[in-house]
């Protein structure tokens, strides 16, 4: 019984914020929660070796973005990712801020886009998005780097201090 409480909290704990980078980097609220779901769904068949590693999050997060990008694949096949707004009935909408951003990161190459959320939205350092995207640091740091110059320019309508807010 402990270790399916345990995996409950780990799952409060996680889902949200994995959902949340997911669904920049996808797009699509729906996709993302699915992704997630379907990860934390092997992370608990799995839990009793999953629970002793030192970052079962990591797990689930890698386990995460591959069924996201093997999804993708499989759905973008010849077209360019539109991002579609799925908000909840009961939710805000986001900030006219926000949704600029994210539709400024779908028209990223997915790799900056990838590269972008693990790095400045999960807060993975680059060594850990190079080995988690099985590419060298020094290619991770230029998707960084081109992305930010990409959206710079996309954004440079936004005033300063509503960029800080997003």
């Amino acid at each position: 019984m402990t270790e399916h409480r345990d995996f409950a909290e780990f799952y409060a704990a996680s889902f949200h914020k994995l959902a949340g980078a997911l669904y920049v980097y996808t797009g699509d609220l729906a996709e993302a929660q699915d992704v997630v779901q379907e990860a934390m769904i092997r992370a608990l068949a799995r839990w009793s070796a999953v629970s002793t590693y030192e970052e079962p999050a990591a797990w689930v997060r890698r386990v995460a973005w591959n069924l996201a990008t093997s999804r993708w694949r499989r759905v973008r096949r010849g077209f360019e990712l539109a991002v579609r707004d799925h908000v909840e009935q009961d939710a805000a909408g986001p900030e006219p801020d926000r949704v600029a951003v994210v539709a400024a990161l779908a028209t990223l190459p997915a790799r900056q886009r990838q590269a972008v959320v693990l790095h400045y939205l999960e807060d993975l350092p680059i060594a850990e998005v190079a080995e988690m995207v099985g590419a060298a640091e020094g290619t991770v740091k230029s998707w960084l780097h081109r992305a930010r110059t990409a959206l710079a320019d996309r954004l440079s309508d936004l005033a300063p201090e509503e960029v800080d807010r997003v």
